[in-house]
């Protein structure tokens, strides 16, 4: 078999990845590159594929074109519901004869990301369960495809706040029947350690939100909208403080309508929503009235143009900030010199308001280098391909994984954009 990297191993975002198997080949996920987008207006972004590939922040995919394997494409396979793994899929999925395949949260959220945006696709939409399987038929085989409870991007977190452990005993079974080759996230691979659970980012907000003096103080939270698991204990820990929990924006909406229709987002029944202008303006009017009895969850954290906590800080909104308010960044700047820029810029917007900002109060989705060793020696793997990054951090993968025992250019491959690999 040939493994082609369109997407997401020059870069951090727009993963695609083929998988050629005589006449058939599976594509693995569809995202969008988001620091090609992230200081673009939102009422300047253009819904279409090719203002999209103008900006560059689409997956690549006329590889598949120019090699010959378009019309092999037997199914879209999307591992997860970040954009930058499922966010392409209204510009080009329409381009394959084939389904679109994925659990049920990440095949609503793509319907979703569609209605709003007045998009369609032709292709059959096929939800699986988490640890389910279905099977794709090809022409020269039939492929049972396994959507087991930890993606490509994966940590051992041995205590979630939301939904189960990585499944280790359906992984450690397909080890023991011989797993060919694995496609390892290296994105911290240069971290030592564990990444920690998910748990610590919950003590660490009420580390902030319960530790310190906000009575009366206005606070806004700003996270990933795709982050369920975090949502879940920021609306936890602002219902401990006797707030009302509301969620700002349309991103936000989408992912908690997507996860509300496949019954996961029960910590939001009473968390109100807004995403209209008018209605948030009428509420942030009366949040100003009354900061302390309210937690605002809000988009923005990377500095996104147009995006709530954006607008905010160029005072395009009624919110209001001064010393007394707090600003928590429940999140990491993603690491490009776009995101880092937009940030910046954010940053100072917002420290001229004198508010207090407390700034990375997060743990990564992303395993370092011990839950990378833990993962290799669960499956083991013939053959092992560091991904999810550019070369600076998948060579470092690379030569971790040769001192777990594996041959460069033998057993262990590293592979950028646009380059092929036959195992």
């Amino acid at each position: 078999m040939r493994v082609h990297a369109i997407g997401g191993s020059s870069e951090v975002g727009k993963n695609m990845t083929a998988l050629e198997i005589d006449e058939d080949v599976l594509l693995f996920d569809c995202g969008i590159y988001l620091p090609a987008i992230v200081s673009v207006e939102e009422k300047e972004k253009i819904p279409t594929e090719k203002g999209m590939r103008n900006l560059g922040a689409l997956p690549d995919d006329t590889y598949l074109d120019r090699n010959g394997l378009r019309d092999k494409v037997r199914a879209l396979l999307i591992s997860h519901a970040h954009l930058d793994h499922v966010g392409a899929i209204p510009y080009l999925a329409h381009r394959y004869d084939a389904p679109v395949i994925g659990t049920n949260f990440t095949i609503e959220l793509i319907k979703i990301l569609m209605q709003d945006n007045n998009q369609s696709i032709p292709n059959k939409m096929i939800p699986v369960r988490v640890n389910g399987t279905y099977v794709v038929r090809g022409k020269s085989w039939n492929y049972k495809v396994e959507f087991i409870n930890v993606a490509n991007e994966f940590k051992m977190d041995n205590t979630p706040v939301f939904g189960e452990k990585a499944n280790s005993n359906r992984i450690r079974e397909l080890s023991r029947e011989g797993i060919k080759l694995m496609m390892v996230d290296s994105l911290y691979a240069n971290t030592d350690g564990k990444t920690p659970s998910e748990k610590i980012a919950k003590a660490m907000l009420e580390d902030v939100l319960l530790g310190s003096d906000n009575r009366g103080s206005g606070i806004v939270v700003s996270t990933f909208s795709s982050h369920i698991a975090r949502l879940k204990s920021i609306t936890e820990t602002g219902k401990r403080m006797r707030r009302k929990v509301l969620f700002f924006g349309r991103s936000l909406s989408k992912y908690m309508k997507a996860a509300r229709n496949v019954g996961k987002a029960g910590f939001t029944r009473d968390v109100q929503i807004l995403t209209y202008r008018r209605q948030l303006e009428k509420m942030m009017e009366r949040v100003n009235r009354n900061k302390g009895e309210y937690l605002i969850v809000c988009t923005g954290h990377q500095g996104e143009a147009g995006s709530i906590l954006d607008r905010i800080s160029r005072h395009q909104l009624p919110l209001k900030l001064d010393s007394r308010d707090h600003i928590v960044f429940s999140s990491k700047t993603i690491p490009t010199p776009e995101t880092e820029l937009s940030k910046g810029n954010l940053l100072a917007r917002l420290r001229k308001t004198n508010a207090r900002i407390f700034d990375g109060i997060h743990v990564s989705g992303h395993g370092s280098r011990e839950d990378m060793r833990e993962m290799i020696e669960l499956a083991k793997p013939k053959h092992l391909l560091p991904s999810n990054a550019g070369l600076d951090k998948t060579e470092i993968g690379a030569e971790f994984a040769q001192g777990l025992g594996y041959k460069m250019n033998k057993t262990l491959h590293l592979l950028t954009d646009g380059k092929s690999l036959e195992v």
